[in-house]
């Protein structure tokens, strides 16, 4: 559990996450499945990120909760913990391949049917979404070039009062700097993000130094 934070060391990471709520043993595994796929890991969110979604998730009292970007299904799995019985998470993603790694601990953590998973562009099932049943809750880690397009679709379904999540908005500190982006298309695509959420009259919004930065956003 390396820190996804770069502005964190190994031991200072350590620290946080056992001072917090540490991953469970179901949790860990998924952690350690998702590791031994090698580099693509680091698609992973890191485990204080986890045990916030599964937080915000309880305080929210969200019940209709979506996430655009599954991976291995470990943030899915932290989600659909923190939501009551009876509570759905829409799962957005693209490769079979990687969502079912996690399926089998969804199954473990007695979460699997809370969480529905649609495969295929994420900008297509969130705009056939019915739009007379707001959402709760969102979190989005996926393709930096749509977070913009995400967030649009997301968040003219939130309630008054609902909460997006968002991921990587730090992008290991190349937001600022000369030059930044430097011909990233990535980092320029999260540094029109961050200005977009900055100038939304429709939220209320937060960027918090969690893991590669977290930026959370109440509709009004």
């Amino acid at each position: 559990m390396s820190p996804k934070s770069f502005l964190l060391t190994e031991e200072l990471h350590r620290y946080l996450v056992s001072h917090g709520s540490p991953p469970d043993p179901v949790a860990a595994e998924l952690i350690e499945a998702t590791r031994a796929l090698g580099e693509v890991s680091g698609l992973q969110i890191a485990p204080e990120q986890g045990a916030f979604l599964t937080l915000l998730a309880r305080v929210t009292g969200a019940r209709r909760a979506v996430e655009v970007g599954t991976f291995t299904g470990y943030s899915a799995l932290c989600i659909a913990r923190g939501l009551p019985a009876g509570g759905r998470l829409l799962c957005c993603d693209v490769s079979r391949e990687w969502t079912d790694v996690g399926r089998p601990y969804w199954e473990r953590a007695g979460v699997a049917d809370r969480i529905e998973l649609r495969l295929g562009p994420a900008a297509d099932t969130l705009r056939a979404l019915p739009a007379d049943e707001p959402l709760d809750l969102a979190f989005i880690d996926a393709d930096k070039e749509n977070y913009s397009l995400y967030y649009e679709e997301i968040v003219r379904r939130l309630r008054p009062d609902g909460l997006v999540i968002v991921d990587n908005v730090l992008w290991s500190g190349r937001v600022v700097g000369p030059g930044a982006p430097a011909g990233d298309a990535h980092g320029a695509a999260i540094m029109a993000f961050n200005d977009l959420v900055a100038g939304d009259d429709r939220v209320d919004a937060v960027m918090l130094p969690i893991a590669d930065g977290l930026t959370l956003a109440r509709r009004r």
